[in-house]
């Protein structure tokens, strides 16, 4: 039986009609191409009207293929195709040719964009009818779900999972859970206090009857796929057991040996050998650390073992491996800060009062080691003018590119801090004022107000080399004015850094190891940045917080909560779909060469040792053809992406030429009615 193809050319709205002629596309396709027993034009195919015209069509014309010439397949093509499914069609006989990002939206001429949307249709149609029936299929969902990382955003999603009545797994490689707003003092706009937001939600994780928390632990191994992962993770030893130790903190006071805090207080605090990292952590429990502790290093002392009232102390303890099953993960891994030395002109690292935004979080914060006063490197001076630099790093070609999106809202909350508590004038040097949340441009009117000094433009350097007796034992902040047009020097006793926000040093291991993928930049991707922003290209594994990009502290709360409500609708269902279109490898062919196996960025390709061949995981693999195009012997075959369809496409794309050079002249297009 003769295949009935029905064609649907999208405007748009101007997207495409302003620039390709819609309604010639649709008559040419009727005209002349093979199989087309209906073409149309519609405004907005993908609206509601529109995906009912296809239903209708299939119900009444018999179509047995359609073909949509719209936007990109990664935008719409689900959408479609529950509209072919709502009329009776098998979803996987449709086809969509991408008109707007490959045609209107690089094509300013009409006439060649019109002809190039006709080919890419043309080839859409030939493709199509090469179409095979195919279908999803089902696996259960594990209830459980881990969580990697504890900040902000993987506490919230924690909470909300098991608030619903799920086990979840929260594992965080650093000793106590809260993440970097655990150092932070005051939040904006709001300035309300960090530690009264969060320590309640810390509570709640180490109270509640869902949460398994494995703080001071790293996954190192992840198999299986959505529904049922595998995964192995390290815990590593603190030299305390959990079980007895109650959390009393004597031997922290008894220990003898203090170090600088270069994590938690960020160089400006001392901590003990035997620590936890604040006073409110979670779990209570101290970690050793062996590089600082005298024990480790002379084999003496002991004094933490001497006076543990419970006998909680184990300097033999070991890392231990734990394995979990899960159905889904959520990595809200987060970020670090830029390194300020790498912009050697600011200062910082050789300039004593040049401090960065995190030195000045903990100088601010009451709990902090100054106690919550603001006074310079020496711990005693109060400083009587305080210079804070936006966009270190950020907004910078020769570092990122991109904006680090809190920057300008901290500095203000900085600025307000400065002012509240001593009687130093503050100038903050910005490039642009970005404050695009709610109650943030009120914060900016209200900085003005208190009388921060703002002065807009990039500045060039940081410097103690005085050309005046008013420079002399001051900071010099040396920038262009561009509201004024002219160079200032502007003599400082305090200098803060806005450091940029970026991915984590191991993002990109941690991203393999996942499954999943970094930008550029080395933030993990979504799989659509609108329509799909805490999902990634690996089914079951999902992103949330500053882990995706730089990001405050609401929209972080937003996407963990989002994330778990993705995972929570999936254990709701309790089983998933997976996706049909997936690699195949004929056995009879497999030479057992394992290119595919070591190219497969899913790790979806298992090598059989006895029978010498290698086979695919359907569950893990996503249909990305790596393994199609390396298999030197052509024993595999993409289900939907086979080459016969392919090459059918491509003679579509190419009708132009084939018509022209004599294979058939082309139909006459009929008049407009």
């Amino acid at each position: 039986m003769a295949e009935r193809v029905g064609v649907y050319v999208c405007h748009c709205g101007s997207n495409i009609a302003g620039v390709v002629d819609v309604e010639a596309v649709a008559r040419w396709a009727e005209a002349n191409l093979e199989g087309v027993v209906v073409a149309r034009d519609y405004k907005f195919m993908c609206s509601s009207l529109g995906q009912e015209l296809v239903k209708e069509d299939i119900e009444k014309e018999g179509l047995t293929r359609v073909v949509v010439a719209a936007c990109s397949p990664h935008l719409h093509e689900k959408t479609f195709r529950r509209a072919c499914a709502a009329g009776g069609l098998n979803p996987y006989y449709f086809q969509m040719a991408s008109i707007r990002e490959q045609v209107s939206w690089v094509t300013e001429d009409r006439a060649q964009a019109t002809q190039k949307a006709k080919m890419l249709i043309a080839g859409a149609v030939q493709r199509v009818l090469h179409h095979q029936a195919l279908e999803p299929s089902q696996v259960p969902v594990n209830e459980h779900t881990m969580i990697v990382g504890a900040g902000i955003a993987g506490i919230q999603a924690a909470l909300e999972l098991a608030d619903a009545g799920h086990p979840v797994y929260l594992v965080e490689r650093e000793p106590s859970i809260g993440g970097h707003m655990a150092q932070f003092d005051k939040t904006f706009p709001t300035l309300d206090c960090a530690a009264c937001i969060l320590t309640p939600k810390m509570s709640d994780v180490d109270a509640h009857d869902n949460i398994k928390l494995l703080s001071y632990s790293e996954v190192e191994e992840v198999s299986g796929f959505i529904g049922n992962f595998h995964v192995r993770l390290r815990k590593k030893a603190r030299y305390v057991d959990e079980d007895t130790c109650t959390g009393c903190g004597i031997c922290i006071e008894k220990c003898p040996k203090k170090v600088v805090d270069e994590v938690f207080e960020a160089g400006l605090g001392y901590r003990k050998a035997i620590y936890r990292p604040f006073p409110q952590a979670v779990p209570k429990y101290p970690v050793i650390d062996t590089e600082s502790c005298i024990y480790f290093e002379r084999g003496t002392c002991k004094a933490c073992e001497k006076f543990c009232p419970t006998g909680a102390i184990d300097f033999e303890q070991q890392d231990s491996m734990m394995e979990l099953d899960v159905g889904n993960i959520v990595l809200a891994t987060g970020f670090r800060l830029f390194d300020c030395t790498r912009i050697p002109q600011y200062g910082y690292g050789r300039l004593a009062n040049v401090f960065t935004s995190l030195e000045f979080e903990r100088m601010g914060n009451a709990a902090g080691p100054t106690g919550g006063r603001i006074v310079l490197r020496d711990g005693v001076t109060e400083p009587k003018s305080v210079a804070i630099v936006h966009c270190v790093g950020s907004r910078d070609s020769r570092h990122h590119p991109y904006c680090s999106a809190v920057c300008c809202m901290a500095a203000l909350k900085f600025g307000h801090l400065v002012l509240e508590r001593t009687q130093a004038e503050v100038y903050s040097f910005y490039i642009d004022i970005r404050t695009p949340q709610k109650g943030y441009e009120e914060f900016y009117d209200r900085l003005q107000e208190e009388g921060m000094h703002f002065v807009r433009g990039r500045v060039a350097e940081i410097t103690d080399a005085a050309r005046s007796p008013g420079e002399e034992g001051k900071l010099i902040v040396q920038v262009e004015d561009t509201l004024i047009g002219r160079q200032r020097r502007v003599p400082v006793d305090m200098v803060i850094l806005m450091g940029a926000m970026e991915p984590r040093l191991d993002a990109k291991e941690v991203a393999v190891r996942f499954g999943i993928s970094c930008s550029m930049d080395g933030w993990f991707i979504e799989r659509h940045p609108k329509l799909d922003p805490v999902a990634t290209m690996t089914d079951g594994v999902f992103i949330a917080g500053t882990c995706q990009g730089p990001k405050d502290i609401p929209g972080s709360v937003a996407q963990g909560a989002a994330a778990a409500a993705r995972v929570q609708g999936m254990i709701s269902r309790g089983t998933v779909l997976i996706e049909p279109v997936v690699a195949s490898i004929d056995e009879s062919k497999c030479s057992g060469c394992r290119i595919c196996n070591d190219l497969c960025p899913f790790n979806a390709i298992d090598y059989l040792e006895q029978e010498g061949v290698s086979r695919i995981q359907t569950a893990l693999c996503k249909g990305c053809g790596t393994c199609v195009a390396a298999c030197p012997s052509g024993a595999i075959t993409g289900a939907h992406f086979n080459d016969e369809q392919i090459m059918a496409e491509i003679e579509g794309l190419l009708y132009d030429v084939l018509h022209t050079n004599g294979a058939q002249a082309p139909a006459e297009e009929p008049a407009p009615a």
